[in-house]
């Protein structure tokens, strides 16, 4: 019953996830054109987000899920929080090709204070600010990276150049999985990974699965499923080898009963 319920999980988690991504490509197509190169695209988003369309008003925008691409492209309060924001934006940007991921800025106690998102763009990964429409870049018009904003006079020149932009968010101390929130201080989880597998936050699109509800619920499922499937067949093996106790053999029954049900009765004289 578990697998059983497991497998359907995954198959509804399969059509949610296929329908987010007929959402975004269609989103994405009548703001993006595709002839255009990466930067350009990113600019085509930005404009967007700048423009303020006819966009809906949540009277409890605590209440929306803010993981729901749908949500995050409609209502206003979301476009102006930092994270969904970024996360609007990266799902844009994906649907258009591009490669992205969000980057969070932390303070020095390793707490969240801004969120932004990085796109390759000719082999380096350039920060863009949803929050605040922009690419950032430096007084020539190059766009920089994180590595080139933890240097304080780049990160002083290409954040006065933006209007209201915050000084205290710094790139000095950053990570793009956030390991802290979870119980026990992350289980000293990014310690033993950094040790086992360096690089391990870069090499795998965490973005993906953590921004977007449905696609982490299909991960879930899928990874459920397999779980499940391996102990059955363990169980199975054991009761074969070990219990020698005879199965219900439900695949052997219903083939059985369908070739009952559809085969001609023989008619004896």
């Amino acid at each position: 019953m578990l697998l059983a319920t497991a497998f359907v999980a995954m198959l509804y988690s399969c059509a949610r996830e296929y329908s987010v991504r007929r959402y975004l490509d269609g989103f994405s197509d009548a703001i993006v054109p595709n002839a255009l190169p990466a930067e350009q695209k990113v600019e085509a988003i930005l404009n967007w987000m700048r423009a303020e369309p006819s966009r809906a008003i949540a009277e409890n925008p605590d209440a929306l899920g803010k993981r729901d691409p749908e949500m995050t492209l409609t209502y206003r309060q979301l476009l102006n929080v930092c994270g969904t924001a970024t996360n609007a934006f990266l799902n844009l940007a994906r649907s258009s090709d591009l490669r992205v991921r969000r980057l969070l800025l932390l303070t020095p106690d390793r707490r969240t204070k801004h969120v932004v998102a990085e796109v390759l763009i000719e082999e380096r990964w350039i920060i863009v600010d949803p929050t605040y429409r922009v690419i950032m870049k430096d007084a020539r018009g190059h766009y920089l990276t994180r590595s080139e904003l933890r240097n304080p006079a780049v990160f002083s020149e290409a954040a006065g150049a933006i209007p209201n932009y915050p000084q205290e968010y710094t790139y000095d101390q950053f990570a793009h999985v956030r390991l802290a929130r979870l119980p026990l201080e992350g289980l000293h989880l990014r310690r033993l990974l950094d040790t086992v597998y360096p690089g391990w936050d870069e090499s795998v699109d965490w973005s993906l699965l953590l921004e977007r509800e449905s696609f982490f619920y299909l991960v879930l499922s899928a990874a459920a499923t397999l779980l499940f499937l391996l102990l059955r067949v363990l169980l199975a093996w054991y009761a074969d080898s070990r219990l020698r106790i005879p199965r219900f053999r439900l695949r052997q029954h219903a083939v059985r009963a369908g070739a009952a049900f559809f085969s001609a009765p023989e008619i004896k004289e």
